[in-house]
């Protein structure tokens, strides 16, 4: 049994879920730590999005914080409490690290464990886990589902040559938003695909379906629109098709991040949003694109 321990907070949606976890279960297993998941605190003050912990589809062997880990009771005062303690303390000697910045940030890297170290972050580049990814990779397998309708797209997508596009809106599809990706970006994606690939089928995965099919000019023929697992119970499956797929044109978001990351090393093309964002839809900072991905 390791004597130390991380207590990871999980938060955010699917996506800042999975960055959440890989970068504690990377710095679990170089310190030789016991990884403990808090999924409780992280969504117990969400009232805008209301998200839940949504990672026990996926092959994770942490188990799950007794109340006592997650602070409580009294859990938010005494969180702060920890907070205001670590920042009056180095880096490499606090037992709360929170993240104070998108850019990848090394110096976690080489935290040594000690007793309990809590993780409060959402740590999104995959510099944070690479080193172990094999490991990270067979954790966050995912559990597919095992209906009909899933079933079916899934042997569809491994009959083509399947290219899974991702449109999430952020603000809707009918007002002005920075966090909204162009149309424009879309259409050089598909363009680049289609000189490349032009026998390509198209999976098209998003938030509000209708309304991608209605702005993106795909051909009617060679597209697929997959609508059917709303939720967030069942955004899992939808991240499971997009793993099947060959090829990817990512939004700007954590979600198809990781249908493209979770693909594996094998040859693969990923497109990505080559733009810049801070605020709610943060993007294009340090660390979160791979090298290998193309920025358009």
């Amino acid at each position: 049994m390791p004597q130390h321990k991380i207590i990871v907070r999980i938060k955010g949606g699917i996506g800042n879920q999975l960055f959440c976890y890989a970068a504690a279960r990377r710095l679990a297993l170089v310190n030789d730590a016991e990884l403990v998941i808090d999924d409780v605190t992280g969504f117990v003050r969400d009232r805008f999005y209301s998200r839940c912990y949504m990672l026990d589809r996926f092959n994770i062997p942490a188990r799950k914080a007794t109340k006592t880990e997650r602070l409580e009771p009294f859990e938010r005062y005494r969180r702060c409490l920890e907070k205001c303690r670590a920042r009056g303390l180095s880096y490499d000697r606090r037992k709360y690290i929170e993240q104070d910045r998108c850019d990848f940030d090394a110096r976690i890297l080489h935290i040594k464990v000690e007793g309990t170290l809590y993780l409060d972050g959402l740590w999104q580049s995959e510099g944070y886990f690479i080193d172990v990814q094999d490991i990270i990779r067979e954790d966050l397998r995912i559990i597919p589902p095992t209906d009909a309708e899933n079933q079916g797209v899934a042997e569809r997508i491994r009959s083509n040559f399947a290219v899974a596009i991702h449109v999430r809106w952020f603000d809707g599809p009918d007002r002005p938003s920075q966090y909204n990706v162009s149309v424009d970006y879309y259409r050089r994606a598909i363009e680049f695909m289609e000189a490349k690939f032009p026998f390509s089928h198209y999976f098209l995965f998003s938030d509000n379906v209708e309304a991608a099919k209605a702005r993106l000019s795909l051909p009617a023929d060679r597209s697929t629109f997959v609508s059917h697992n709303r939720g967030d119970a069942n955004a899992y499956a939808d991240l499971w098709l997009m793993t099947q797929c060959k090829h990817f044109i990512t939004a700007n978001s954590t979600f198809s991040w990781w249908g493209a990351w979770l693909k594996g090393e094998e040859e693969k093309i990923v497109l990505t949003p080559n733009l810049k964002l801070e605020g709610k839809a943060a993007w294009g900072f340090k660390g979160l694109i791979p090298d290998a991905w193309l920025k358009i």
